[in-house]
């Protein structure tokens, strides 16, 4: 197995409820990682009173929760496989430039459920990964991809895990690496945005998916899968979130985006960025950074069919590598990633088709950086 880093920083976390945002606990490094120094660092940044072992002493009066890190998938034993069977410098933490985070969550899911294990499907099938890319002429693995432990699932609910994957990601743009989130459900792509507008002011968002997600609430939650959009845009700055490949939204979304005048909302016709310069005007509303999330129902079903909620008519195989393509040549990836994947709810081609697409995207990244 390659070296990871120790997973004690995601020792504790302080609840949102209390108005505490420091994060407490157990936050020793590993000696095979600076991640555990430079997130107590940080964690001392944002609130001074608090340790490296001791809990702050705020008059905020958190009710902090111990956490145990995960280090294996649900039901599995202990995963013994790194993205696409890397080791040595090659998995190496320290090293590498880009690092995956598993987070094996789908609480909100509706129809079909199995995204929670998505990030284990696709984790397995890259080991079959040929590492050059011909478009690319080389091999995205030299740059080097550290694989973690998998994030555990918070039964508490969606904010919880949402709150949680924001120190995680916030954590490894902190130490200089690319993250990439595998899902999981969508809604967890807020705790990842959340953490990296904070990081890159003027951050953008482009998201493939068959699925507008503007819900306000969806099911009793504004934290839904359904809703994930809708929340990005309180986020992010406004006219800076791009949305392509919808195909499916419902009259109470239609009607908010008439309403508040809504930007960016491409819905799809089967074919339409074929065309370069569909996708020279799709992408003219992105900013110098963008963080780009994938909902793999943006696929047409025959490409993809083991997702959730699948919609026909969906984007092409290479209309999608072509849109991920432009958008790292024309702007700086800071993030990304790869979500609800069932692999439970179609062929095994599907784990395979999200893991050459995550393979693929990280050669983008790295290369446009």
């Amino acid at each position: 197995m390659p070296t990871l880093p120790s997973m004690s920083w995601l020792g504790a976390s302080a609840s949102r409820r209390s108005g505490c945002r420091c994060l407490i606990g157990d936050l020793r490094s590993s000696r095979t990682s600076r991640l555990g120094l430079t997130i107590a660092a940080w964690a001392r940044r944002r609130h001074p009173r608090a340790s490296k072992r001791q809990p702050c002493t705020c008059q905020g009066k958190a009710a902090h929760r111990t956490l145990t890190p995960m280090t294996s998938f649900p039901g599995s034993g202990t995963f013994p496989w790194s993205f696409a069977s890397l080791d040595g410098d090659d998995a190496d933490f320290d090293r590498a430039a880009a690092a995956i985070l598993p987070v094996p969550y789908d609480g909100t899911v509706s129809y079909r459920g199995g995204a929670r294990d998505g990030p284990q499907a696709i984790i397995e099938a890259s080991r079959y990964l040929e590492l050059y890319e011909p478009d690319l002429d080389m091999e995205p693995a030299q740059w080097g991809i550290a694989t973690l432990p998998a994030l555990e699932p918070d039964a508490s609910g969606p904010e919880a895990n949402i709150f949680h994957v924001e120190h995680a990601i916030g954590a490894l743009a902190d130490a200089g690496k690319l993250p990439v989130m595998l899902g999981g459900e969508h809604s967890l792509t807020v705790g990842a945005v959340r953490a990296l507008v904070q990081r890159h002011p003027g951050l953008s968002v482009l998201q493939l998916d068959a699925h507008a997600d503007m819900r306000d609430s969806y099911q009793g939650s504004r934290y839904s899968h359904a809703c994930v959009m809708r929340r990005l845009r309180e986020i992010v700055e406004d006219g800076s979130v791009v949305q392509a490949g919808i195909r499916s939204i419902s009259s109470e979304e239609m009607q908010h985006i008439r309403d508040a005048g809504v930007t960016g909302v491409h819905l799809y016709t089967p074919g339409q960025y074929s065309d370069p310069a569909a996708i020279d005007e799709l992408l003219a509303g992105l900013g110098e950074t963008v963080y780009v999330t994938v909902d793999l129902d943006a696929l047409d079903p025959s490409i993809m069919p083991a997702v959730g909620t699948p919609e026909p008519g969906g984007l092409s195989w290479q209309e999608t590598l072509s849109i991920l393509r432009a958008v790292a040549q024309r702007s700086r990836v800071v993030g990304f990633d790869v979500m609800e994947l069932a692999p439970n709810e179609g062929p095994t081609h599907g784990a395979f088709t999200a893991a050459r697409l995550t393979y693929k995207l990280i050669g983008y990244a790295l290369a446009g950086r």
